[in-house]
């Protein structure tokens, strides 16, 4: 089962944020039981996640109700434009190049800044130095703002002249066999699973707390990507990547459990939050952040 904190990142992704971006933290809490976390780890995880920046809280009566922060906003919009694309974008052929040298006294920013070069998609090229083909350089100055360390890194857009080819430089940053080894076992896991809910729906043996489950818990895992999978345009990446096959199944199991999914989550929220202020570009049954 996933941690409580992380399950509630996966449904303010994608759900709560095209509802308003606000939700009672009883409508949590019951839509937190369907996965089996109970009131207490609801409410621990709540306040970490507040302590940390990524949501705020507000009361209206006796009830409180918790939003995402501006940095949160951000963070769920970045995670899903990219979990929702479709295929590999086409390179600049550029490459970004952080370069750092934080003293030992500011250890834990330092640990922290990789966990987020990381997350972002730089490859570790060498200590101290991170590469990415990517265009990030409005992550890395938020970054660079975010743990006030501009004093300690520099950041260059250049061109490769070699010796090598430019995969070496992919080969020596980024697991990339073990990355596909992962999207084998995901597409081995969830296209027998999504055959098998699709027999089920069409036979009606799937409720919608059933379907809303399957759902998250199909974006969830499909989420842990964006932490080994740096996004690399196609040029960089083999020629038959399995990246590429595991978004077009997650995708297609996405559209499939959407609209009873969603059809409970709303049952769920209207009874007490504000149903008026959904985000009227979304649509379950075909999400906005599938792009091509």
């Amino acid at each position: 089962m996933a941690n409580t904190q992380s399950m509630i990142f996966t449904i303010y992704g994608d759900y709560i944020r095209h509802y308003g971006n606000k939700i009672w933290i009883g409508s949590l809490i019951r839509v937190l039981k369907e996965f089996g976390h109970n009131e207490q780890s609801v409410r621990v995880a709540v306040s970490r996640m507040v302590k940390q920046g990524w949501i705020q809280s507000e009361k209206r009566g006796n009830k409180s109700y918790y939003f995402l922060t501006p940095r949160g906003e951000a963070r769920m919009e970045e995670a899903a434009r990219r979990i929702f694309k479709l295929k590999a974008h086409e390179w600049d052929g550029k490459w970004r190049m952080l370069m750092y040298t934080i003293p030992e006294e500011k250890r834990q920013i330092r640990d922290e800044l990789r966990k987020e070069l990381l997350w972002s998609g730089f490859g570790s090229f060498s200590n101290g130095c991170w590469i990415s083909p990517n265009d990030l350089e409005k992550e890395v100055k938020m970054l660079i703002e975010k743990y006030d360390i501009s004093e300690y890194v520099d950041f260059f857009i250049s061109d490769y002249k070699g010796p090598k080819q430019d995969r070496v430089l992919v080969e020596k940053s980024w697991p990339l066999e073990e990355i596909e080894g992962k999207y084998e076992e995901f597409i081995s896991t969830y296209s027998k699973r999504y055959i098998v809910h699709q027999s089920a729906m069409a036979s009606g043996q799937m409720t919608d707390a059933e379907c809303f489950v399957e759902r998250a818990n199909l974006v969830h895992e499909y989420r842990k990507f964006l932490f080994t999978d740096p996004g690399l345009p196609k040029e960089l990446l083999p020629s038959m990547w399995n990246g590429d096959h595991a978004a077009l199944l997650f995708a297609q199991y996405y559209k499939l459990l959407a609209e009873p999914a969603s059809r409970f989550f709303e049952e769920v929220f209207s009874e007490d939050n504000d149903m008026r202020r959904k985000d009227k570009s979304y649509d379950a049954a075909d999400h906005p952040y599938i792009v091509n």
